[in-house]
């Protein structure tokens, strides 16, 4: 392929982009990366190359205001002036693929009409994940599109994983467990044979710790369980959303608070969490370097919370061959590792504390029954492969 591949990640207030070229033997290569953050109040654009180097930057200062459509433009711009051809196709991650979708799809109108109908699904993700579809398809609706769903991977669950105790009718209807961030699990699962060749074939545990965090039980690199369900709030604690509550406190808050939907999905999405544990901060690096008890309280919590959903993937796996940590707190968070493996040591898991402090890719001691490894993510390199393989398959 002479052309790159552009993959685009739209948040809710981000647009972050990578831009890969395939080499003679069908290599993806980085050639550079960036996101526009704070598009609806304060923009501040930053692209780097493949050694991190800083290579474009923007701020368009408080107040402004460029939304998904002017983020994209801008990044279109950059890619022009940087000498970037034409892109051969756009890879986008899109976080839910409903029942329809448990492979990466071609956008098409009627493709992009069913993504549509999962907004309720995932409110606050799917429908910036379109907009920059919606975009590209009406200015150049000849660009091929590719969509790459978070919940694709976990399809291979077996059903009794995906139901909850309701009705068989809703679950017909889609209220089921879908799990998320199956794009990173799947990158994880691609590349574990070159970091441990027992764990692949194996029984693994994979935890993707950052602002949004869940985990994944996989048997030879298929998901057989996952600690997010109907919705990306349900598991573990994560920066400012809950992770596991009983719905009975949602009735609760209707009926003696008074709260609406709306104000609900404000609690359980944006203050709650690290954020609302602690008082402080939603960020783990600012709760590990506080003295303040709540911040203490709230690192408590997140820890037992992995530690208590480890026992129950164990068990949903009949055994543990091997922890992975992945994402920006997994990647980066030395202390939670070690509080979490020491945590489960009588699965069998004993931490290297040396190997640990430096983030070396194995973590437990040469003794350990069941292996501990670190391995950076790569969501964006996953979806460029999609689109070659969408492409070459058409």
């Amino acid at each position: 392929m002479g052309n790159p591949i552009l993959v685009l990640n739209a948040g809710s207030s981000s647009l972050k982009f990578s831009v890969f070229v395939a080499d003679e033997d069908a290599a993806l290569l980085l050639k550079l990366r960036g996101q526009i953050e704070g598009i609806y109040t304060s923009p501040n654009f930053v692209a780097k190359d493949p050694a991190d180097t800083p290579i474009g930057y923007r701020q368009w200062g408080e107040g402004a205001r460029l939304g998904h459509e002017g983020a994209l433009m801008h990044i279109v711009e950059f890619l022009t002036e940087q000498g970037i051809g034409a892109p051969a196709v756009v890879g986008h991650r899109v976080v839910h693929g409903g029942l329809a979708f448990s492979a990466p799809a071609r956008i098409t109108p009627v493709v992009l009409a069913r993504l549509e109908t999962y907004i309720p699904l995932a409110p606050l993700h799917q429908p910036h994940n379109l907009t920059p579809i919606r975009w590209l398809m009406e200015r150049q609706p000849e660009l091929p599109q590719i969509a790459c769903f978070d919940t694709a991977f976990h399809r291979t669950q077996p059903e009794v994983a995906e139901l909850y105790a309701l009705p068989l009718k809703y679950a017909v209807e889609g209220i089921r467990r879908y799990g998320f961030h199956g794009l990173s699990y799947e990158y994880i699962a691609s590349v574990l044979e070159r970091y441990d060749e027992r764990a692949a074939r194996g029984k693994t545990i994979v935890l993707h710790l950052g602002n949004g965090a869940s985990m994944s039980a996989m048997d030879a690199g298929k998901s057989v369980a996952t600690t997010m369900g109907f919705t990306a709030l349900d598991g573990l604690a994560m920066g400012t959303r809950c992770g596991s509550i009983d719905p009975g406190v949602l009735l609760y808050l209707m009926d003696q608070r008074g709260m609406d939907a709306r104000s609900i999905e404000q609690l359980l999405y944006r203050e709650s969490g690290m954020q609302g544990l602690s008082g402080v901060s939603s960020d783990m690096r600012v709760l590990l370097a506080s003295e303040e008890p709540r911040a203490r309280l709230a690192i408590d919590y997140y820890v037992y919370r992995i530690v208590r959903e480890i026992g129950s993937l164990a068990a949903a796996l009949g055994g543990l061959d091997a922890l992975i940590f992945t994402g920006g707190i997994g990647e980066n968070a030395a202390q939670i590792r070690a509080r979490v493996i020491e945590a489960c040591g009588w699965l069998g898991v004993e931490l290297d504390m040396a190997a640990n402090a430096q983030r070396a890719s194995t973590i437990s001691t040469p003794g350990s029954r069941v292996a501990a490894l670190v391995i950076p993510t790569n969501e964006e390199l996953m979806i460029a492969r999609h689109c070659l393989n969408v492409l070459g398959a058409a």
